[in-house]
């Protein structure tokens, strides 16, 4: 069974999981927010950096967050809504839920419920509900900000193994004045059945339709993998046609590991769920096929 505490962590509310395997928190005076992803005792595999990087009234604070996006419109003005209100708490039997406040502009609320699977598994089901009287259309995207070390890589695994193999994958030169890498970015490397990412710096994103639906961090001078997974449900309409992001910051501040969700229209007090699992396992996986990363969820 998992231990959960109400703690302070960075000044303010919030609540940590532990097993054996691993250390999470998440902060509740505002946000939500997962400000903590680790080994227990060790240091922090996500980036927290508040008051750091802001836009208006949103801050990116780092650690694992939920937007909501709109159909057409995968980066619009919803999804930078400002998180800056006291969360509901509910404590679970294996975990906990934790629920943001009204979004004044859209009427939504956005949160997640963290619950052990194993001792180096938990599930993260982010969501966002319609807190209004009106319709609210868009989808769910979880965005997780890692901190990379000094050889830290990334990998996708892209295809679905069948006579008809195809996956889709969409580049940017630039975006709202962002991006150096462009199309032809060798941070990017498509191998056998694994996309690789090899951050060296320089800013750029792409974003995948994985079969799989899984993103990896793995590294080699802490020897661990960090894992999270949201399979591709067939015949769900998805932004892009894409289900999983991969943002690199420039110098290398952060690595955003994203997956997102199928779009809905939700009717006022529905609730879209977008329901990941995380592995945390010892040892650096190898990005050279898709099976060493799916064999981590085994």
């Amino acid at each position: 069974m998992p231990t959960v505490t109400k703690i302070t962590f960075d000044g303010v509310d919030a609540l940590e999981l532990r097993t054996p395997a691993l250390r999470l928190v998440a902060v509740t005076a505002w946000g939500p927010r997962i400000a903590f992803l680790g080994r227990p005792d060790d240091a922090n595999l996500l980036l927290w950096k508040p008051r750091q990087y802001q836009r208006g009234e949103w801050d990116l604070r780092g650690g694992h967050r939920v937007w909501v996006t709109r159909p057409g419109a995968d980066e619009c003005e919803d999804t930078y809504a400002a998180d800056n209100a006291p969360c509901d708490v509910e404590l679970l039997a294996d975990g906990f839920r934790v629920t943001g406040g009204v979004n004044p502009a859209n009427r939504t609320r956005r949160g997640f419920a963290v619950t052990r699977i194993s001792d180096h598994a938990v599930r993260i089901d982010n969501f966002v509900t319609n807190a209004g009287d009106l319709l609210y259309s868009g989808g769910v995207w979880a965005l997780t900000c890692t901190l990379p070390g000094r050889g830290t890589q990334y990998g996708i695994p892209i295809g679905d193994g069948t006579e008809w193999d195809a996956f889709t994958q969409v580049m940017f030169r630039r975006w709202a004045g962002h991006g150096a890498g462009g199309y032809a970015d060798p941070q990017f490397e498509v191998r056998k059945d694994v996309l690789a990412i090899l951050p060296q710096g320089q800013e750029n994103k792409r974003m995948i339709q994985s079969h799989h639906g899984i993103i990896a961090m793995t590294d080699s001078a802490r020897k661990l993998t960090f894992a999270k997974r949201t399979p591709w449900l067939n015949g769900r309409v998805y932004p892009l046609n894409t289900n999983l992001a991969l943002y690199i910051g420039p110098q290398n501040f952060m690595v955003e590991m994203e997956s997102m969700g199928p779009e809905q229209t939700l009717r006022p007090g529905e609730t879209l769920h977008h329901v990941e699992t995380w592995v945390l396992r010892e040892g650096a996986v190898a990005l050279d096929s898709a099976h060493a990363l799916v064999d981590l969820f085994a």
